[in-house]
């Protein structure tokens, strides 16, 4: 039985449909990101499961209590359900340790206690407790947001885009403290982002919306490696796409003969591959000759990003599968390490590892 369960849910602004029947459940103690472009109704969905608003169709179940059915819904402060919002929501009047403990009774002769307690799960040195919220930096804002959401001891966390005003650094590494804190107190947990990456690293189920309802649910790997379709696969990374015809569980494509994820056959098909399983050997023009069966290329663009190297390759030779046209002169896109990337103009062997994704 799912610990968080939502079914047919739909949500409209005038003739606006921000939900158009979205089912999901989610595992208790669990990460699930939600990923999406902006506007498909991502934050509409964790308000709705918040309490903040109700939906007009559909059912939410958390832990078997029905929290909404349609247009009956158990009030936000009762559902027992923290919420981190992108800007942490602080209370700027507030000291940290008020902030922190404003859910709590005055009364409570252990609050001063939890607060320090608090403080010290998320990060933070207790110093600090009696500074105002414009004192601290965003990563600490945020880590404060997290601790006055955890001293609810909520059954449910729902983070709505909590890193992304955070730099890069410090954006991965508290994404990485979030979700170990998290665990460690085994409280079920649903991040909303934009940021693809990020949803693949932080959660153990992604949820990629589209048009106010999920196209695809599964683990961040199935996601990346087996997309339902063009969309998902371009949405979620880099892709490359190309024409095939399908036999034996292989792939005669425009890279030459590929291992693929189905056995079945197909005359005309499309297969997916992600630019860290095409391999570069630099070679020559006159490395080229006599080598009928090996794929080459040629470098026209080279752009360095430290770390990294984006590269263009312009196939020079190309087997012969059904549509190969499509593939024209369009190169392929791939990314490299930056330490040695191969400049403009050099030839390279092409070599593919892995097995490409066949789209149903």
């Amino acid at each position: 039985m799912s610990f968080l369960e939502i079914k047919g849910l739909h949500k409209h602004y005038g003739p606006v449909a921000a939900l158009a029947g979205v089912d999901l459940d989610v595992a208790s103690g669990s990460r699930t990101a939600i990923v999406g472009p902006s506007g498909c109704g991502k934050t509409t969905l964790l308000r709705l499961i918040a309490g903040f608003e109700a939906p007009d169709q559909g059912r939410i179940v958390l832990d078997g209590e029905v929290l909404a059915n349609g247009g009956a819904a158990v009030p936000a402060h009762r559902r027992g359900i923290g919420v981190v919002a992108q800007d942490g929501a602080l209370f700027p009047h507030l000291t940290i340790g008020d902030n922190i403990g404003f859910g709590m009774g005055r009364g409570d002769d252990k609050r001063a206690e939890r607060i320090v307690e608090l403080a010290y799960i998320v990060g933070l040195d207790k110093a600090i407790l009696k500074r105002r919220p414009h004192e601290l930096s965003g990563g600490q804002q945020q880590r404060v947001a997290l601790a006055r959401a955890m001293a609810m001891k909520p059954r449910l966390m729902l983070l709505d885009e909590p890193f992304s005003a955070l730099d890069t650094g410090l954006r991965a590494s508290m994404r990485k403290a979030v979700a170990e804190l998290l665990e460690a107190a085994g409280i079920t947990t649903i991040l909303v982002t934009h940021d693809q990456a990020e949803a693949l690293s932080f959660a153990a189920q992604v949820a990629v919306m589209r048009d106010g309802k999920f196209s695809q649910v599964g683990t961040p790997r199935d996601l990346y490696l087996k997309p339902k379709d063009r969309m998902i696969a371009e949405f979620l990374g880099d892709a490359i796409i190309l024409p095939a015809s399908i036999s034996g569980g292989f792939a005669n494509s425009p890279l030459g003969r590929i291992a693929v994820d189905t056995n079945d056959s197909r005359d005309v098909a499309r297969i997916l591959l992600r630019p860290e399983q095409i391999g570069l050997k630099r070679t020559s023009r006159e490395g080229m000759s006599g080598t009928p069966d090996m794929l080459f290329g040629e470098v026209t663009e080279s752009e360095f990003a430290g770390s990294t190297c984006t590269i263009a390759v312009r196939l020079l030779n190309n087997f012969d599968p059904p549509d190969a046209a499509a593939i024209g002169n369009t190169p392929l896109i791939l990314r490299k390490s930056g330490m040695d990337a191969p400049a403009v103009g050099e030839i390279v062997r092409l070599t593919v590892s892995g097995k490409a994704h066949v789209f149903v």
